[in-house]
């Protein structure tokens, strides 16, 4: 691998992002310069593990050879066509993808949240055409404390101030009730014949690493195939084996009516998202009426078709599974005698702990600071939680060895 650095300081490039970038982000004081596998190192050369993943975008490890080989390949060959033509290799990977997940179609696109909006549009077209609501009256459920991403109609129904507030007017047709609730959902779906759809996490990510009651899912997938209305799963975060499964639907016995992906579905080396459906329901979509000049282009096709084969090739999903349990495991017997952390969470290689503080305090991001200071990357959400999601190609040698920079960092602050 090329180990040259950049010519900036660290110093340099955070002053010319502060001068020149918008401000949309407070991100840990650390410029990464390369990756490897687990580790990330900044432009002075400093090692660390990389706990964050890319917020579970980089599953299969930082700049896997396999898939960074697709990308230079495909990349030398064509690199978009846009969809006016057809290209060599968009139908061959919506073919793997939709035999490998088990769905009828794929309608590709680039970011999480464009994903998301393509199921919302998908969901309330099918409403109309198939289930027979009134046009513009199509309701779609979501739960409280959800994240799918930052467009105006998504933080429409966010409940979270700061990606909400000035942002409006709002989108309307959508229903917040609360997580974990299948009685909730039971209730509204009674009380609404026009519902279309509901849109949940399988955990909630951003708003700690949520995992719900199991049978959670299940009951409301049931609830929903009984009312006619479609179950999407938004497994951005969750899915391509980051739980545990290859999908955290799984985990519950879960198949859903849409199926919306992105992230680690290109090992992130490159933004690919999709949604998958079923015929009867993705056929809604003509010709025209939604699209992308980028979704499905030779270079995500390419990508997206090796980043999967390398989450089944290194059996990445029984790696989570085990790595989860040993972290978690290990984590716990500190939690036992701790003040500082109250408890640990989590499924697989997402896992959050909890910080015994208020979400208004800052120890929870002066801990990742020192965290970054001992050789290990880790970012705070809602306060005063803080998210682990390292690479699903770490070891437990590895693994361990992280464990006792967090437990020896967490001392500091008992």
């Amino acid at each position: 691998m090329d180990t040259n650095t950049s010519t900036l300081s660290s110093a340099q490039a955070i002053a010319l992002e502060d001068k020149y970038g918008a401000h949309n982000y407070h991100p840990l004081p650390v410029v990464l310069d390369r990756g490897e596998g687990v580790h990330v190192w900044d432009v002075e050369g400093k090692k660390y593990y990389d706990f964050l993943s890319a917020y579970s975008a980089i599953n299969q490890g930082h700049c896997h050879p396999r898939i960074i080989g697709a990308l230079k390949s495909q990349a030398e060959k064509m690199t978009l066509t846009s969809r006016a033509f057809y290209n060599s290799r968009l139908g061959e990977f919506e073919k793997f993808a939709c035999e490998f997940f088990g769905f009828d179609k794929l309608l590709p696109m680039n970011s999480g949240a464009e994903a998301v909006e393509t199921a919302l549009k998908i969901s309330r077209k099918w409403g109309y055409e198939k289930k027979g609501i009134e046009e513009n009256e199509a309701v779609i459920v979501v739960c409280e404390n959800n994240f799918h991403g930052r467009t105006t109609t998504i933080i429409s129904f966010s409940n979270d101030q700061d990606a909400r507030k000035n942002f409006g007017p709002y989108t309307a047709g959508f229903v917040s009730i609360p997580y974990n609730d299948a009685n909730a959902l039971k209730k509204v779906l009674e009380d609404m014949p026009n519902v279309v759809a509901f849109l949940v996490e399988p955990i909630q990510g951003e708003a700690g690493v949520f995992v719900p009651t199991d049978g959670y899912l299940a009951k409301a997938k049931e609830l929903c195939a009984a009312k006619n209305v479609l179950f999407i799963a938004d497994e951005i975060q969750t899915g391509i084996a980051r739980t545990g499964d290859m999908l955290a639907v799984e985990h519950d016995g879960v198949k859903p009516d849409v199926l919306v992906l992105g992230k680690a579905l290109s090992g992130g080396a490159y933004p690919v998202s999709a949604v998958l459906a079923n015929d009867h329901i993705m056929g809604v979509i003509k010709p025209g009426q939604h699209g992308s000049t980028f979704g499905g282009n030779p270079n995500a096709a390419a990508v997206a078709m090796e980043a999967l084969k390398v989450v089944v090739d290194e059996n990445l999903a029984d790696n989570a599974k085990k790595l989860g349990e040993l972290f978690r495991s290990e984590m716990q017997k500190y939690i036992d005698n701790s003040n500082i952390v109250k408890s640990i969470r989590g499924r697989g290689l997402l896992n959050a702990i909890l910080i015994n503080d208020t979400e208004e305090s800052s120890t929870a991001w002066d801990i990742c600071v020192k965290l970054k200071d001992n050789g290990l990357l880790a970012k705070p959400t809602h306060g005063n939680i803080i998210r682990f999601a390292p690479p699903l190609v770490m070891t437990k040698e590895q693994l361990l060895d992280c464990v006792s920079i967090i437990t020896s960092t967490l001392k500091d602050f008992e």
